[in-house]
């Protein structure tokens, strides 16, 4: 076989993006088929849709993983942290208790009392997820619901997504009708089942999507899934980890124009969990906060329009209306050991979060851009534009007689941002790309937060990046980026009784590098397959860094967060993936670096280096897949208390994973699937960076799902 360069990659990778979206009818999905077949993609092949014009992972100047549905079935996740194990940079951290999961990316990320979750952005169908509340997570969902998760990694993500994104953009997207229905069928029913040995985990999930001919059709999912307290490696158990969530997704796309390719769709996606006498701190184990009852609902709308007019080089239309709540209503509190005080109904100490409270994020966002082509004979140019606008409120409701929050206060946030990028391709080689974007924050108080009043501001995102193919088979590339993150509602108008609100804080400001180079072989021996490397170096250079007060004494009678010292974080990322038909491999691994500018001491938000290898084989005339991941962790440079009063490093670590799974495609066994794994072979203890609990014990977990199509 001759040479498969870049840009069959890209055109397998159109073609398997072309089925997901259900723009091909029935033939175009076989043909899809056939060309995967014939021509394995590798991860870093893999069509990346986030980072402007749709372009493969190893194309991209920018650090980007894509996970798609064969790893998210692969994981059987419990939670949607599990999703993320194979990416580089990504840390989920907090716990494994389902409200305690938030995501570190390159060092940047905490939960307990952090507005961490603002310096990344979270999307599902383009809806921004967001809480923040003390000893939570940040993000609370079923993997069930979803087909792909895309991470970029770094600020230069801002132009897009908006200001502040220190970290990068973590993108879901929900699964479609034309994703599960086959050729020449109307509609599929999806019946699946999950059992997981470490607290006894179940998942049921049941899945109906419809075609109504070729300009309609609609998915309705849903999930159930419970577990026990799941037993820790050490033999312990982890206390608050048991739950019981109910999700679901309803989606109508609708398809009209020329060709159809003009699409309405619409989605609703709900996800709810009540969990009696659940461990007040879900980010870690901390029995002196007690326990509460806590009930989490979490509802995404998304109402969008596209318009890629193939035959109008000017007109490339995206607009999405939608609408995301994240409320929590929690009561009940019960001290823990030793015993905080009760706090009575007008405390206005630390303590008044224990108090019964409903909390939440109502978020509306309207999101337009626009896409201009011009082509010639050996250049590209494409021209995005658009206007984000959003209004979030923050509830944080009390019983009658209740004094005001102001740990949480409450409060809305208006954003309006404009951004334009320009991405420039020469002969295939050269790829220039520069962007820039603009927000206006308008922050505004409840009522009777004392001292608080309207502030607002400006923030700038700049970033331009460029990549240069030398052969078909190597290149490089870098990006320079800036972005300012305004302060939160909390970080503005948190106050205590010792503590005043912090109307004079700075943005944070960030500058980022990047340098890196890929490299990729095919037909490797003569046989048919793909070897792909990328490797990413980056420093970021932070400084106005926020953090709260509360813990030093010189403080006192002042704001209740305030404007630190700069920090800086630097390191590598390196992917790598290997695909044939009966042999596959991955490698990720990441390494950063994180010290504050003025003492020199490590940042605390700064994960362990984690390498992972997965290796795996297939079967193709008999539809099996396996293979074994190995996870290797070295010495954490600083973590969080252990105890009280008690801080030092992670040690080292290793674990195994072994997977299996049998999809026949063809005969009277076709529909169904068996999927069969076990995390920490050989039962490892020990503590993750970032984290207080200890490791999971080890678990079988096994999969049988059967479709029924019609």
């Amino acid at each position: 076989m001759g040479l498969v360069t870049r840009r069959a990659a890209v055109l397998a990778c159109g073609a398997a993006l072309t089925a997901m979206t259900g723009v091909a009818s029935a033939q175009e999905q076989a043909a899809t088929t056939t060309t995967q077949k014939q021509a394995r993609v590798t991860v870093l092949q893999r069509l990346v849709v986030g980072a402007g014009e749709d372009k493969i992972a190893i194309d991209t100047p920018q650090a980007v993983t894509v996970v798609e549905q064969e790893e998210i079935d692969r994981e059987q996740a419990t939670s949607t942290g599990d999703v993320f194990r194979e990416i580089p940079g990504v840390t989920m951290v907090g716990s494994d208790r389902i409200f305690g999961e938030a995501f570190n990316i390159r060092g940047v990320g905490a939960t307990d009392n952090s507005a961490d979750g603002s310096r990344i952005v979270v999307t599902v169908d383009g809806a921004p997820k967001f809480n923040e509340q003390y000893r939570m997570g940040s993000f609370f969902s079923d993997p069930e619901l979803y087909k792909r998760v895309e991470v970029l990694r770094g600020p230069a993500s801002s132009t897009l997504y908006g200001s502040g994104a220190l970290g990068g953009v973590i993108r879901f997207e929900t699964k479609d009708a034309s994703d599960l229905i086959a050729e020449g069928q109307r509609g599929v029913i999806k019946l699946k089942g999950s059992y997981a040995s470490n607290g006894n985990g179940a998942l049921g999930s049941v899945i109906w999507a419809h075609r109504f001919g070729e300009q309609a059709e609609v998915l309705l999912a849903g999930n159930y899934r419970r577990s026990d307290a799941f037993r820790l490696a050490n033999g312990g158990v982890l206390s608050g980890s048991d739950f019981q969530s109910w999700s679901g997704l309803a989606k109508g796309t609708f398809r009209f124009g020329d060709a159809n390719e003009q699409a309405i769709r619409i989605s609703y996606q709900r996800w709810n969990s009540d969990a009696q006498d659940q461990d007040y701190a879900q980010s870690g184990t901390q029995a002196m906060f007690g326990t509460t009852d806590r009930t989490v609902v979490d509802d995404t709308v998304v109402l969008s329009y596209e318009n890629p007019a193939s035959d109008n080089p000017w007109l490339d239309l995206n607009v999405a209306l939608t609408y995301s709540n994240t409320a929590n209503s929690q009561s009940g509190w019960n001290p823990g050991v030793p015993p905080l005080p009760r706090p009575p109904l007008n405390d206005t100490s630390g303590t008044a979060i224990l108090n019964d409270t409903d909390y939440a994020y109502q978020t509306y966002q309207l999101k337009a851009d626009n896409t201009m082509e011009w082509l010639g004979d050996r250049w590209s140019n494409h021209l995005t534009y658009g206007v984000q606008a959003s209004l979030q409120n923050r509830k944080a409701g009390r019983p009658t007689g209740a004094a005001a929050l102001q740990q949480h206060p409450e409060g809305s946030e208006a954003k309006v941002g404009v951004f334009v990028q320009n991405e420039y391709v020469f002969d295939e080689r050269l790829t220039l790309i520069a962007g820039v974007r603009g927000d206006y924050h308008n922050m505004s108080p409840a009522a009777g937060i004392v001292g608080a009043n309207v502030v607002s501001g400006v923030a700038f995102s700049p970033k331009i990046a460029a990549m240069y193919d030398f052969t078909e088979n190597f290149g490089i590339f870098g990006s320079v980026a800036h972005t300012e993150r305004f302060p939160t509602l909390d970080e503005l108008f948190s106050r205590s009784a010792t503590r005043t609100v912090s109307l004079g804080l700075q943005k944070e400001l960030s500058n980022n590098y990047e340098l890196g180079f890929v490299a990729s072989a095919y037909d490797i021996g003569g046989g048919s397959n793909a070897l792909t490397f990328k490797v990413t170096g980056f420093y970021n250079d932070l400084t106005n860094l926020i953090a709260s007060t509360t813990t030093d004494p010189a403080f006192a009678g002042r704001g209740y967060f305030t404007n630190v010292n700069a920090a800086r974080i630097y390191g590598g990322e390196a992917e790598g993936a290997f695909e044939s038909d009966y042999f596959y491999a991955r490698l990720a691994y990441a390494h950063v670096v994180g010290e504050n500018k003025a003492t020199g001491a490590p940042l605390t938000t700064v994960p362990q280096n984690v390498g992972t290898l997965t290796l795996g084989g297939r079967v193709p005339d008999y539809f099996l897949d396996f293979g074994a991941r190995l996870t290797v962790a070295q010495a954490g440079a600083y973590s969080v208390p252990v105890a009280s009063g008690a801080v030092g490093s992670a040690d080292p670590w290793t674990t195994v994973d072994l997977f299996a799974s049998w999809k026949p495609q063809e005969g009277f066994m076709r529909g169904f699937e068996v999927l069969g794994s076990v995390e920490n072979v050989f039962n490892a203890d020990y503590r993750p960076n970032l984290a207080i609990d200890r490791s999971k014990a080890r678990t079988f977990k096994i999969t049988l799902a059967k479709s029924f199509g019609y």
